[in-house]
C-alpha cells in the first residue's frame, strides 16, 4: 500500500477518517512499502485528530520525520555490474522499486588489478586477454532500456558536466529504477599524457573521438507524449586512434603483436561507429511511438 498523496484527502479529520489513515500508515511503514511523504496540510489534520484522542495519529506524529521519500543509491563498478552482480542488478532494476544505480565503468576489474569482464572494449589488454580483446563490450544501457520503465543514461563527467548533473537530477526525480553509467578512467588504463591528472581531460578526449557516447532514456518522458530518448554527444571527429594511442591499455599491444593491434584497433573503431548510428537510429524509432 502506498499513501503517496495523502495530502489530497479533503475527508481527513471530517469523517473520521484521521484514524483509519493512520492506521494504514503505520501497517505500510511496518511493512516498508512506504515511500511517499506527509504534507503539512496533512500533518495539521492528524494533530487535530491526535488533539480528537485519536492514539494512532498521535503515533504516526510521533514518528512524523521517518516519513519523508528516502533517496536510495547503490554506487558499484563494471566489474560488478556487467559481470559478478549482473544477476542481482537486473534484479533490482526490474523490481520497478525508486533505486538510483551508478556504476563507475572502468572497462576493467581495477580492485583486482585490471581483469577482462564484459565492459572491456575491444583491443584492450588486460589480464585473462593479454593479447587484445577479441570482442565487444555489452551493452549493459541498452538491456536495462529494454525494460521500457527503467531511466537509464550513459554520462562521463569531464565531458559535459551539464549533462551529466542533469541526467542525475531526473534519475533522483524519476519515481522508479534508474541506471546511470559513467565514463571512468583509472591509473590502470596507464593515459600516457599527464596520467590520473587529466583524467577529466581523458574522458572529453574520449567523447569527442566517439569511443564514450552520452545519452539518457527518460520513460516519464513517453509518458508526456514526448521523446523518451535522448542522444547528447555527436559522432567522432576522427581522433579515435589518437584516443587508442594515448593508453597503455592499448599501445602494449602494438610492440609483440602489430598486425593484431591495427586489426583490433580498426575493429574497435568500425564497431563504435556502428553503435553511434545505432543510437541515432534510437532517437527516430522513440520519436515514432
Amino acid at each position: 500500500m502506498r499513501l503517496l498523496e495523502l495530502g489530497g484527502c479533503d475527508e481527513l479529520g471530517k469523517n473520521k477518517l484521521a484514524p483509519a489513515l493512520a492506521a494504514a500508515l503505520l501497517d505500510s511503514r511496518r511493512m516498508g512499502q512506504f515511500f511517499g511523504t506527509i504534507s503539512d496540510e496533512t500533518a495539521a489534520e492528524f494533530e487535530k485528530a491526535a488533539a480528537a484522542g485519536c492514539e494512532k495519529s498521535k503515533e504516526v506524529l510521533a514518528k512524523k520525520d521517518y516519513l519523508g521519500k528516502k533517496s536510495v543509491w547503490i554506487f558499484g563498478g563494471d566489474g560488478w555490474a556487467y559481470d559478478i552482480g549482473f544477476g542481482g542488478l537486473d534484479h533490482v532494476l526490474a523490481s520497478g522499486h525508486n533505486v538510483n544505480v551508478m556504476v563507475f565503468d572502468t572497462e576493467m576489474y581495477s580492485n583486482t588489478g585490471g581483469q577482462a569482464s564484459k565492459a572491456s572494449n575491444i583491443g584492450e589488454v588486460c589480464q585473462f586477454a593479454a593479447a587484445g580483446k577479441e570482442v565487444g563490450k555489452k551493452s549493459l544501457a541498452e538491456i536495462a532500456m529494454s525494460y521500457g520503465y527503467v531511466y537509464v543514461a550513459q554520462i562521463a563527467l569531464g565531458a559535459n558536466m551539464a549533462q551529466a548533473l542533469k541526467v542525475i537530477k531526473e534519475a533522483e526525480a524519476y519515481n522508479g529504477p534508474s541506471l546511470i553509467i559513467g565514463y571512468a578512467p583509472c591509473e590502470l588504463h596507464g593515459i600516457a599524457k599527464g596520467g590520473m591528472n587529466h583524467c577529466q581531460d581523458e574522458m572529453k578526449k574520449a567523447v569527442k573521438a566517439g569511443y564514450w557516447n552520452l545519452f539518457s532514456f527518460n520513460p516519464a518522458l513517453k509518458a508526456e507524449g514526448k521523446n523518451p530518448f535522448t542522444l547528447t554527444s555527436k559522432a567522432g571527429d576522427g581522433s579515435y586512434q589518437e584516443f587508442l594511442n594515448n593508453e597503455a591499455r592499448y599501445t602494449r599491444l602494438i610492440k609483440p603483436f602489430p598486425e593484431r593491434a591495427e586489426k583490433l584497433f580498426a575493429k574497435s573503431e568500425e564497431t563504435a561507429k556502428a553503435r553511434y548510428t545505432h543510437l541515432e537510429k534510437l532517437v527516430k524509432l522513440y520519436g515514432e511511438d
